[in-house]
């Protein structure tokens, strides 16, 4: 078993911000391996958010942001638990960093559920239709049509977007890994994202 040192438990808590004892617990079943430590607390995040999720989240804080041009701006509803982790300096700092990833990456709709099914049957369909025009069989169209419909998901669903600050993970990872530090059940509300000249775009949801 690999030697855990102090420098190794801080490289992973600077990538991750999990902490001290869930860092060096990740190492030690990883022998070592930073990256695999990393995966270790991604998928543990992912089983407490998890066993959380049924939990009620009627707390929290209404982020916004403006742009300094004052043409671009955010609101979003982020929920927790407790007004203690509404107070919370990782989860607000969440919230401000959820409030600009909304800015730049433009969601349309915060689950894959929320979308219209005409709109999904839309977009298959202009795929489909796409993959016969390049000469694809029937059989590998449909397999290319759920390929670009994941990637047409990630473009437009605020939990499926790959994160602005870190895109190796998605939104739904790092909202995750949040709920596994704080030991609370957190939910990305609802967000209104407005720009000037552009018709607004909101989701809700609970």
């Amino acid at each position: 078993m690999a030697e855990i040192s102090a420098q190794l438990v801080k490289q992973l808590r600077e990538m991750t911000g999990a902490g001290f004892s869930e860092c060096r617990t990740a190492l030690a079943e990883s022998n070592g391996n930073l990256e695999k430590a990393a995966e270790y607390l991604r998928k543990r995040g992912a089983a407490t958010a998890a066993k959380k999720a049924g939990r009620v989240a009627n707390d929290g804080i209404i982020q916004t942001y403006m742009h300094h041009n004052g043409r671009l701006g955010v609101i979003v509803e982020v929920n927790s638990e407790t007004d203690f982790v509404a107070r919370n300096e990782q989860f607000r700092q969440f919230a401000k960093d959820l409030a600009l990833h909304i800015a730049n990456a433009a969601p349309r709709y915060l689950r894959r559920e929320d979308i219209p099914q005409e709109v999904v049957e839309k977009e298959r369909q202009i795929q489909l239709e796409r993959a016969v025009a390049e000469g694809k069989s029937e059989a590998v169209a449909a397999k290319i049509v759920d390929g670009r419909m994941s990637k047409w998901y990630e473009e437009i669903v605020l939990m499926e977007q790959p994160w602005f600050f870190d895109d190796s993970k998605k939104v739904s990872e790092v909202l995750a890994e949040l709920i596994a530090q704080v030991k609370e059940n957190i939910v990305i509300r609802r967000f209104a994202r407005f720009e000037l000249g552009e018709g607004g775009t909101d989701s809700a949801g609970a």
